[in-house]
């Protein structure tokens, strides 16, 4: 065995075997604690995680969270007080859920500080639903979600919409005194976040027009002003900024394995996503052998003709996961999916991704995963309040973007594609931009190189030049990973634990002589709902090693 991969079996007891020895250490302290006492904790802790108002915004000034930050010791004792050691597994991995979140706060205080170092923190306005069950990155606690209102907006909507917006200026505001941070890259590319929130008011007044009451008028009146002038100090200051971005490789190792309970060090993931490149290319290439008396692919030139190949698209994915007996087919899927299935993007401007989905969407569609995942919770939330909604600070990545991005080699090999082969192509394609991009963050993040220096990977790495053609997903996209530590190698990490957990679950079946069902897999994985790998591996199978 690798000696990597020895160490990462290892390692995946971190989370769970450490937290456990310090529950048992402290059962004479609090014996008898139940997971209804915990629910009752976890709803305190929520409360207390976000912060009070200050002049109606929410106050992330140091004084606060010096302040704060005492009261969150005690909780952390509490919790660890609680003895977990007869509990069921189920019940066990919420406690490490809770235990994750506030890892999460105390490593906010300590080091990623995004309140201080991050100007894209104070963003405000999302016009669109992410595809996960949180949004992308850090955020502040008051966000205006313009994604659920509807136009034309009722009164009372209206009401909660100039309430939203009301906390813009004192966020500005107190944006002004909080950010001292000296991290270049995420200053300067921050300010397209804020520039972008200007954008997006100037949308919501174009949509309500000269109906919407003079409290609304003025509300956007005043977040513009607002954002005006934080864009204005942003730019001023932003000479001033010359120190690095990334968190370092140990900061970045702690919070992989006491946040977000990936069992991989810095350096693991260095050589997992090496090893994924040079087989998504290597795969791509023996695939283009396999495939070359065969017609070439071509892409949609039309809107009419990328509408055809949608559809088509939508159909055949819809129906191979339900008579192939994927998972079990649920009515909300195929609404779920045709909301998403996008729209002709002339050559010139396509991205990354759309330059896929014009020659064959089902890969991207796969990807798509995600969103049956989302109305899922939406219609059949989870039975344990500690698993309804989104956990805090992205700890559902290499759940969610681990699941869509695994999908999508385990449904080509499961015959997705075998009346076009050709497709396949694009699913090690895309393998391969996911693995050179998330190579790129872990340089950024270990200071070896700078936000553009991650972006020559990303781009260099990608076959074909897809991702030279359109240069704001790249700059979106390394952004995030830089201000979402471990984001953007979920996609593979995550993947990599999927896989490790189906590899377990089937031994586990063949040695009892049971009989591997891929539908039983994801049902499982499935109500088990948006926690890491690690943690669903191991109420799967048992395993915490």
């Amino acid at each position: 065995m690798n000696r990597w991969i020895h160490r990462a079996l290892i390692l995946a007891v971190v989370v769970v075997a450490l937290a456990a020895s310090a529950a048992i250490l402290s059962s004479a302290q609090h014996d008898g604690a139940t997971h209804a006492d915990l629910v009752e904790f976890f709803h305190e802790w929520r409360a207390f995680e976000r912060p009070p108002l200050l002049d109606g915004a929410p106050d992330y000034t140091v004084e606060q969270f010096e302040k704060r930050y005492l009261e969150y010791g005690e909780l952390s004792k509490r919790l660890d007080a609680h003895d977990i050691e007869g509990w069921t597994v189920e019940h066990q991995v919420d406690w490490h859920l809770v235990r994750a979140e506030m890892n999460g706060f105390d490593f906010n205080h300590r080091v990623l500080k995004p309140w201080a170092r991050d100007p894209a923190f104070y963003q405000s306005i999302w016009m669109d639903r992410s595809d996960v069950p949180g949004h992308e990155g850090p955020t502040h606690h008051a966000l205006t979600e313009y994604w659920t209102y509807e136009t034309p907006i009722a009164p009372a909507e209206e009401k909660r919409l100039t309430a939203d917006l009301s906390v813009i200026p004192p966020l500005t505001a107190q944006a002004k005194r909080n950010l001292t941070g000296n991290a270049r890259d995420l200053w300067i590319t921050g300010i397209r976040n804020i520039r972008a929130d200007r954008m997006s008011l100037d949308r919501i007044a174009e949509d309500l027009g000269e109906d919407a009451t003079l409290e609304l008028k003025t509300a956007i009146a005043r977040a513009q002003t607002a954002t005006d002038d934080l864009v204005a100090w942003l730019e001023a200051e932003a000479p001033k900024k010359t120190g690095p971005s990334g968190i370092g490789k140990d900061n970045y190792t702690w919070y992989q394995q006491n946040v977000h309970l990936v069992p991989l060090t810095w350096e693991d993931e260095v050589r997992l996503l090496k090893r994924e490149l040079d087989r998504a290319w290597s795969s791509l290439k023996l695939e283009e052998h396999r495939n070359r008396d065969l017609r070439p692919l071509v892409a949609a030139s039309t809107p009419e003709e990328y509408d055809a190949l949608a559809d088509r698209s939508a159909r055949k994915f819809l129906e191979f996961l339900r008579d192939e007996e994927i998972l079990t087919y649920e009515d909300y899927f195929e609404p779920a999916l045709r909301e998403h299935l996008g729209a002709f993007v002339p050559e010139e401007t396509r991205n990354f991704f759309w330059i896929a989905a014009h020659y064959d969407p089902t890969p991207l569609y796969s990807h798509f995963y995600h969103w049956f995942e989302l109305a899922r919770m939406d219609t059949k939330p989870h039975p344990s309040p500690i698993r309804q909604g989104s956990l805090l600070y992205n700890i559902f990545d290499s759940r969610n973007e681990g699941t869509a991005t695994g999908v999508e080699e385990m449904f080509m090999h499961a015959g997705l594609y075998d009346d076009n082969p050709r497709v396949r192509e694009i699913v090690w394609i895309m393998l391969a931009q996911r693995a050179a991009r998330g190579l790129g963050s872990l340089y950024a993040h270990a200071n070896e190189m700078t936000m553009a220096d991650a972006g020559r990977i990303h781009v260099e790495w990608t076959p074909r030049g897809w991702m030279a053609t359109e240069e704001q997903l790249l700059i979106f996209e390394q952004h995030l990973y830089l201000r979402q530590p471990g984001y953007g190698t979920s996609y593979v990490t995550g993947k990599y634990l999927l896989e490790r957990t189906l590899a377990d679950y089937a031994k586990q079946l063949e040695a009892s002589g049971e009989t591997f069902r891929l539908r039983d897999f994801f049902d499982r994985l499935n109500s088990i709902d948006s926690i890491p790998i690690a943690l669903a591996r191991w109420e799967m199978t048992g395993l915490v090693n």
